[in-house]
């Protein structure tokens, strides 16, 4: 079996987006299938790793088309051409607001809008050429799910639509300035992909009970970790560290805890001596501020993006691991990908996200950690110093269970299942 999978992110590609069809597409052969991977040829990455390169299977075939990408004009008006939406400016300047309108209402599904039609193109003659049993598209960029119902449309070739992230219930889409005509023409296309697709993959399941209303071939398959459990015992950090990794944008700042940190501090001389906060990947400016006004700033270590790698032995050591869930209307079915690999690493993880959505759903099921709901800040002090207590006794440890499910090539095997299934 030969499938296509058509994606914008891969490596050298770093960040969340590029993990789960490199993993994906690394195990695929184990289940007798034979991937091709359809990518960009000059694309502009917000983060680089190219030590993901090294996870690609030798001798698979890679097909790279060239883009154009309208982002690259933003770089005259001084804004970074390759800048994440997770990064929308809460203060744009009158330029900077026309600039988000124009990006918003014009660029529709996305700014990859402009690969649609030469990809198209470009496969339908490879397709002709050569032969696929299905081909699957994963986003967002949502622009890539546009390919594949152009090409089910032309061709009536099998397909599988992967949502890494919903589409309009995307953590950051009531931000944009949209009109409700663009609001309604997200709708239209979202709608439209989830009918047509002869399945849709989706991460968590509020994704796959809203996407179940137009669709039923809607399948949950998680995010995962790749590599071994951390069952071995590990140096862990000799102070008490909280980690976050990743991303921790504006709308992910978690005003409570940094209150409830400052308040810990100046009650108990101990926790300020012992407490150390690491931040790795990228910080927006408005975190760091709240920080800093909490008298926290000493307390903390910012490390910036590093190697995938790096990150698994920063997880490995901390003594506690946090999870930051964005306090929007879709928190619910927010799953951070991080959760998984916090999971190989075997420490305890403190999350602040709702008790009754998908993310603490994973944790409660696993015995991983502990749910904290936004706002309740009482219950945040307690269960840190409960955390920080069993550090000063030296039994801070987790007794996870129900992991191995999560791990990548078992779900590479539920593709592989869903795949066979729809071309038998």
């Amino acid at each position: 079996m030969k499938v296509l999978v058509i994606t914008y992110y891969w490596p050298p590609a770093g960040g969340s987006g590029v993990q789960r069809w490199l993993k994906f597409v690394k195990y695929f052969r184990d289940f007798g299938i034979e991937p091709v991977v359809y990518t960009v040829e000059n694309p502009n990455y917000p983060i680089l790793d190219e030590s993901l390169e090294n996870e690609i299977p030798k001798g698979i075939e890679i097909l790279r088309h060239p883009i154009w990408e309208p982002n690259n004009l933003l770089s005259l008006f001084g804004k970074k051409k390759n800048e994440s939406a997770g990064f929308l400016n809460p203060n744009p300047t009158f330029i900077g607001k026309l600039l988000q309108y124009i990006r918003a209402n014009y660029f529709i599904p996305d700014a990859r809008k402009f690969w649609i039609k030469p990809s198209v193109k470009y496969l339908e003659k490879y397709l002709s050429e050569n032969k696929i049993d299905a081909i699957i598209t994963t986003g967002p960029p949502h622009s890539m799910h546009l390919i594949g119902l152009k090409l089910k449309q032309k061709l009536g070739v099998k397909w599988i639509a992967d949502f890494r992230d919903p589409w309009t219930e995307i953590d950051y889409f009531h931000q944009l300035p949209l009109s409700k005509k663009t609001i309604k023409k997200h709708h239209y296309l979202e709608q439209k992909v989830l009918k047509n697709a002869d399945k849709v993959l989706v991460v968590g399941n509020t994704m796959n009970t809203n996407y179940s209303k137009f669709s039923n071939n809607v399948v949950t398959v998680t995010n995962g970790f790749d590599g071994e459990i951390n069952a071995t015992k590990t140096d862990l950090d000799s102070k008490f560290t909280i980690t976050h990794i990743g991303l921790m944008n504006a709308d992910r700042n978690p005003k409570m805890l940094w209150d409830v940190l400052a308040d810990i501090c100046s009650e108990n001389f101990d926790f300020t001596k012992d407490f150390q906060l690491k931040l790795i990947g990228k910080v927006d400016a408005s975190v760091l501020s709240n920080i800093s006004n909490k008298n926290l700033k000493n307390n903390v270590q910012l490390v910036n993006y590093v190697s995938h790698n790096e990150v698994v032995n920063y997880q490995k050591k901390s003594q506690v691991l946090l999870l930051i869930v964005n306090n929007v209307p879709s928190a619910k079915g927010i799953i951070t990908g991080k959760i998984f690999e916090y999971l190989m690493a075997k420490r305890p993880i403190l999350a602040i996200a709702p008790k009754n959505g998908d993310l603490a759903e994973i944790l409660n099921s696993t015995n991983a950690g502990s749910v904290v709901n936004f706002n309740e800040k009482a219950e945040l002090k307690s269960t840190i110093l409960e955390l920080y207590s069993k550090y000063k006794n030296g039994n801070l440890i987790v007794d996870s269970n129900n992991i191995k499910q999560f791990h990548r090539k078992e779900l590479t095997k539920k593709v592989s299942e869903i795949l066979k299934e729809i071309i038998e």
